[in-house]
């Protein structure tokens, strides 16, 4: 399996020819859009001050596709070409902590991402976003030698696949989680994810997972108890979103700095605190940061509208 993805590192070694100060520049900031810290902004932006439901659907498609991209990688174990071919490649990005390459969750998860939204915006300037951007994003991960062109290739068919069975699935959930009400909502919000992740206990699964309790938890409760509108005027929305990401960061990296990893507390515990820390990053986004802008009068109630 190895030797058959080694043949595709040509591509790599071909565009890495053209390499300059400019070009290396420009691919790292398109791959960004591709990067969990990307995703700590758009999802949240989209959930605040446009369309919650929109919102809240997309993250858990975006979630589950990075939980899978992760199981995929791990199955195949294919390694990064840069490290395949050492004398060949270049890594021209760092990332830590370095995984497998097949599929890419770059090229995965920007196809996912900009795929649902345009099919639920439903304009030509949408689809347009959703065809540019996972191809820039994935040419940029073989540009920066850290991904072959199968891999790009697998990222964006798994990515299409998780879309068309989103757009079945999550509509009729929801539905049957609503006429449930939070005695069906919350035990189903923590068990599935936290299984999930115990069949596959890795970093990256205690991060998607774990921010998928603290969002589904979040989302159940803003229903029953805020119901805060996304709509709103320009600047309302804008000091919403500012203020939601000023706590939200500063509970991803300070509680980062603050909980101990698994190097130094040991696999299970450390992957526990990670599993805290990412849900509490869903919770905020998901229940309180709304319930913090309904307060403040940033946000009105839906019924209020």
């Amino acid at each position: 399996m190895q030797g058959f993805f080694t043949a595709f590192i040509e591509l790599n070694i071909w565009l890495q020819s053209f390499s300059n100060p400019f070009l290396d520049t420009l691919f790292r900031a398109i791959t960004f859009l591709g990067n969990e810290e990307f995703y700590l902004i758009l999802p949240p932006l989209l959930y605040w001050c446009f369309d919650k439901r929109m919102g809240a659907r997309l993250t858990v498609l975006f979630l589950l596709s990075s939980y899978l991209n992760e199981d995929l990688k791990d199955l195949f174990r294919v390694p990064r070409p840069f490290i395949r071919a050492p004398d060949k490649v270049r890594a021209l990005v760092t990332e830590e902590p370095i995984t497998y390459c097949f599929p890419s969750g770059h090229a995965q998860s920007t196809t996912v991402v900009w795929g649902y939204l345009a099919t639920q915006v439903r304009k030509r300037w949408a689809w347009i976003v959703a065809l540019v951007i996972p191809f820039l994003v994935g040419l940029s991960r073989i540009y920066l030698g850290v991904h072959h062109v199968m891999a790009v290739l697998g990222g964006w068919a798994i990515g299409g696949l998780l879309i068309l069975l989103g757009l079945w699935f999550m509509p009729a959930m929801g539905r049957s989680l609503a006429r449930g009400g939070l005695s069906a909502q919350l035990p189903l919000a923590v068990a599935v994810p936290l299984a999930l992740f115990l069949v596959h206990p890795t970093e990256g699964t205690a991060a998607t997972m774990g921010t998928l309790i603290g969002m589904g938890i979040g989302v159940a409760l803003e229903r029953r108890l805020v119901g805060f509108s996304a709509w709103g005027v320009w600047w309302k929305r804008v000091l919403r979103l500012l203020l939601g990401l000023v706590v939200l960061l500063a509970l991803y990296f300070g509680l980062k700095m603050i909980f101990p990893g698994v190097e130094e507390a040991g696999w299970w515990l450390g992957l526990t605190f990670r599993l805290i820390r990412y849900g509490l990053v869903g919770l905020w986004a998901g229940w309180l940061a709304p319930w913090l802008f309904v307060i403040t009068g940033l946000a009105e109630r839906e019924e209020e509208v």
